[in-house]
């Protein structure tokens, strides 16, 4: 019988081996790379539907109001983040707090006016959201089905030089956002 030398035994794995661990390491990779990729395809979905939910509950940036009474929206790249006032604001806010009392004020500004309760802080909030929060939520948009409470607002008049008529609930989260996105000019809904 013919014995190979201990030394060249160590220094050549046999063919067994070899094949046993390139197997395990093959599977192992194939392993790693179907983890990677179901991981990757999992990240992508995830960050796709943050991406739709986002979208769809997004403001409604570069909204103005049209001079012919109507609203109309503008790509944010397209208008300014906030319009300089082009005129007088003389609005009517009538509030109902939905059990069919109502509340009228007047409200000017520059300067603020008006029997408004806080004429000051009612014309900041529209310097600062009236061009997205006067819109109306577009049809298509999805909203959350938050029941907000049962007040009601209209405003009316000029801002900023242009016809507005605006309608304001709490019956979904849309809504919601542009009350309290406007709360210093709307009444407040603490109970």
């Amino acid at each position: 019988m013919r014995t190979r030398p201990a030394t060249r035994a160590a220094a050549r794995p046999s063919r067994r081996s070899t094949t046993h661990s390139t197997t395990r390491s093959t599977t192992r990779s194939t392993t790693r790379s179907s983890t990677r990729s179901t991981t990757a395809r999992a990240t992508a979905l995830l960050a796709a539907c943050a991406a739709a939910l986002l979208a769809a509950c997004g403001g409604q940036d570069g909204a103005s109001v049209d001079p012919g009474g109507g609203v109309t929206t503008e790509s944010p790249s397209s208008a300014p983040a906030t319009t300089p006032a082009r005129g007088p604001t003389d609005l009517t806010v009538v509030a109902g707090d939905g059990s069919g009392t109502s509340t009228t004020w007047r409200l000017t500004c520059d300067p603020p006016g008006g029997d408004h309760p806080d004429a000051e802080a009612a014309c900041a909030a529209l310097a600062a959201h009236g061009a997205t929060a006067l819109p109306p939520v577009p049809k298509d948009q999805v909203c959350t089905m938050v029941y907000g409470g049962p007040q009601t607002a209209t405003v009316t008049g000029t801002w900023r030089g242009e016809r507005v008529s605006a309608s304001f609930n709490r019956t979904n989260g849309c809504e919601i956002s542009r009350w309290e996105s406007l709360a210093a000019l709307l009444p407040s809904t603490a109970s």
